[in-house]
């Protein structure tokens, strides 16, 4: 039985979640390795305001309850890795429902640092259908990732943007803003704001495919 140092010492299952991945960061670690495993310094970048020390401490506390595992790179890499196991992957939904519900709560800025995994992770909790199927890729500081949309599923994975049918490079924070923002695929490009490849047209009803806010669900009561 996985220990948990601080409990809320309920029978409530919610409270059992809580207990698990409740702590401060803990669901941005997971959220950071949804889409594959990354080393220490890329989930620091990933999250510039958590210390080392939290970091690490976040690690192991996942890594025991379950949620995540560490393993070795072979050589000649030789570098530790952390990866989710399939309780960690099983949190996607949590992840979306989180997405959709900040979504449309007062407060947010957009202006704040978005990491390329938080960008990626919200568009497909975003993602309402209606482009055709295409492949998608993001260069996004440094981070590569591709979308394929294919019989009306929405796929997204860590890897090279090059060749895929529209590719859009810049920093997270400027392709939310492309994504989400009033202002169309066009007039991003005539100001500058981004890079990208492909059909304009066809960009564009891509990113029409996103709704950042949506109708609550109702209670089952």
């Amino acid at each position: 039985m996985t220990v948990i140092s601080r409990s809320y010492e309920e029978g409530c299952i919610a409270a059992h979640a809580l207990d698990l991945i409740g702590d401060r960061w803990a669901l941005l670690v997971v959220r950071e390795l949804m889409l594959g495993p990354r080393r220490f310094g890329a989930l620091r970048r990933g999250m510039p305001g958590i210390s080392a020390n939290i970091l690490t401490r976040r690690l192991t506390e996942l890594e025991a309850q379950g949620i995540l595992t560490r393993r070795m790179l072979p050589p000649p890499a030789d570098l530790a890795v952390y990866e989710l196991t399939a309780a960690g992957l099983a949190l996607w939904p949590v992840l979306r429902a989180l997405c959709l519900w900040g979504a449309a709560q007062p407060g947010h800025d957009p202006r704040q640092f978005i990491s390329p995994a938080a960008l990626m992770l919200s568009m497909a909790a975003t993602w309402v259908a209606g482009a055709p199927d295409l492949s998608a890729g993001f260069d996004l500081a440094g981070d590569s990732f591709r979308v394929t949309i294919a019989a009306g599923r929405y796929h997204v994975a860590r890897a090279a943007a090059e060749g895929a049918d529209l590719q859009f490079g810049g920093t997270p924070n400027a392709l939310a803003a492309v994504i989400y923002g009033p202002v169309p695929l066009a007039g991003h490009l005539s100001a500058g704001t981004l890079a990208f490849a492909g059909p304009v047209d066809l960009g564009q009803r891509f990113i029409d495919g996103f709704a950042l806010r949506r109708e609550p669900a109702t209670p089952p009561f």
